[in-house]
């Protein structure tokens, strides 16, 4: 099962895939989707609806998991990486219906142990649960690769998380 993981953002959106067969988890790729500061926030949008679809189509994932909108105090950020995000899942939508979302915390849970782990330690299990010889850079790629593995994580009970 390929399961394309997804942190949503608007200047940044992490990606990050991994395989699973039977309990081993197999990284595939990961990365980024860029949009720059000068690039009208509509055309921003286009850009990560284009590089969605792109990331569908090469990998053909079985599912996708995506971190939900987490914010404490800047409200314009968020409502930036909430439309982000709606143009994600729209993308994902049209051509699946295994679309799935997780909270930081049961991101954290699923990878850590703990939902309240620190940044590093979330990257240190993606490190170790995938064995990769470094952390995945940038951080927003680890993070999404960590949705994946919280999403393969959660196999048997993943309709609870599925998004209907």
């Amino acid at each position: 099962m390929i399961i394309l993981g997804l942190d949503p953002g608007l200047a940044t959106l992490g990606y990050g895939v991994i395989e699973v067969i039977g309990n081993k988890n197999k990284i595939v790729d990961y990365g980024i989707i860029e949009t720059g500061s000068k690039t009208s926030f509509p055309r921003r949008l286009v850009q990560v609806s284009e590089g969605v679809v792109d990331l569908l189509t090469k990998f053909g994932p079985d599912s996708v998991a995506i971190e939900e909108l987490f914010f404490s105090k800047n409200v314009k950020t968020a409502i930036n990486v909430a439309h982000a995000r709606g143009v994600t899942l729209v993308e994902v939508a049209k051509v699946m219906d295994e679309v799935y979302e997780y909270t930081p915390l049961q991101v954290k849970q699923a990878v850590v142990g703990y939902g309240r782990a620190e940044k590093k330690q979330v990257q240190q299990m993606v490190k170790v649960l995938l064995n990769l010889k470094d952390i995945p850079k940038p951080d927003d790629a680890a993070d999404a690769l960590a949705v994946a593995l919280c999403h393969a994580h959660t196999k048997n009970m993943q309709s609870a998380f599925k998004i209907k």
